[in-house]
């Protein structure tokens, strides 16, 4: 991947010649133009060390499909600076990387905040669920820019006729006015922890 420069002024990110080109192409009228992409997970970023191929359609725009417990939130998801992959194996595995981009660091930091705490929620929503029962784990901090955190939950579904047991690590990175949301699903084997601490790095660190 090619070298970025990013230069901030206050909250503002400046991108050079790239910017200009899409703020001349976006009409007058729109309060929030389209910058280019940040940079996202490759295929080969998410190789776990486990023999399991994974494959994904290109980086799409906009918010996509809510998953697990964002499927209710944010009420209004972003419109623009916003993009999304779908990561899937042949086995049980799936996953999904969602990029944003605020138009001032503050508003990233009340965004990855507000993450951070429906992750927290979600196991206390899963146990009111018939059936459910929900652990959920908080993975620690990983040490990557202006930081990202690794959250995770068990649930147990006794009403299922199979596949009852289900794992998610879900991660949460910042940097500057850009969050990034990694999640990893299965329900088959335990969670790559530390795995997906170095995915959850390698996606901090590809957004500039």
């Amino acid at each position: 991947m090619g070298v970025r420069t990013r230069v901030r002024r206050g909250s503002a990110v400046v991108a050079g010649a790239a910017v200009l080109a899409v703020v001349a192409a976006v009409p007058a009228e729109s309060a929030e133009p389209w910058r280019p992409r940040p940079g996202t997970l490759y295929i080969s970023d998410i190789r776990l060390g486990d023999g399991i191929g994974w494959y994904a359609p290109p980086v799409q725009p906009h918010w996509g499909q809510s998953y697990d417990c964002l499927r209710d939130w944010p009420v209004h998801p972003p419109e623009v600076n916003v993009w999304h992959r779908e990561f899937s194996t042949a086995e049980t595995a799936t996953a999904e990387q969602k990029v944003v981009v605020f138009p001032t660091e503050g508003e990233a930091v009340a965004f990855a905040a507000a993450a951070r705490q429906n992750y927290a929620d979600c196991p206390r929503r899963e146990n009111q669920r018939p059936g459910i029962t929900a652990t959920g784990y908080d993975h620690g901090a990983v040490d990557v820019e202006e930081g990202a955190t690794l959250q995770g939950m068990y649930t147990f579904d006794g009403n299922a006729q199979e596949r009852p047991h289900f794992n998610y690590l879900w991660g949460v990175g910042r940097d500057g006015d850009t969050v990034t949301l990694v999640r990893w699903s299965s329900y088959w084997g335990a969670p790559p922890v530390e795995a997906w601490k170095k995915v959850l790095r390698t996606a901090v660190n590809k957004l500039y």
